[in-house]
């Protein structure tokens, strides 16, 4: 089995808060991360597929491939946007990078699979020492 991640890079804005708590309570569970003004990150998303290079081109999967599917499925819909706001994929969710990184998954499998690959791994960091893993 070889992996193959391509590696994308894109900036967006997001709160974290419970609308059916207090803005104290928000503020004592999230932080600055609760600001009613929202903030942002520069995330690095690293999406792994998993495979056996094919014979014909030695490729598990063709990596500009890879990243054009990420850039038009996922980058396109989340770079300089507002994550609770803009994000139709993110509506009604919590946006942590938990969350973020099941509905990045979520979105970019069924194409993954169309072009006969198999995702292993989201890797989403938030910040360089924040990050999250979800293997679906």
């Amino acid at each position: 089995m070889v992996y193959l991640t391509r590696v994308e890079h894109f900036n967006a804005a997001h709160r974290l808060y419970n609308e059916s708590w207090s803005d104290a309570q928000n503020l004592e569970v999230f932080g600055k991360c609760s600001n009613a003004n929202w903030h942002g990150h520069n995330y690095e998303l690293h999406v792994t597929i998993k495979g056996e290079p094919h014979p014909e081109t030695g490729f598990v999967f063709n990596a500009k491939t890879l990243g054009d599917l990420i850039k038009d499925i996922i980058v396109e819909r989340v770079d300089h946007r507002n994550l609770n706001m803009d994000v139709d994929f993110m509506k009604g969710k919590f946006t942590s990078a938990e969350n973020f990184a099941i509905g990045i998954w979520n979105e970019l499998q069924p194409h993954v699979a169309e072009k006969g690959a198999q995702l292993h791994c989201i890797k989403l960091y938030e910040t360089p020492r924040i990050y999250v893993e979800y293997f679906g």
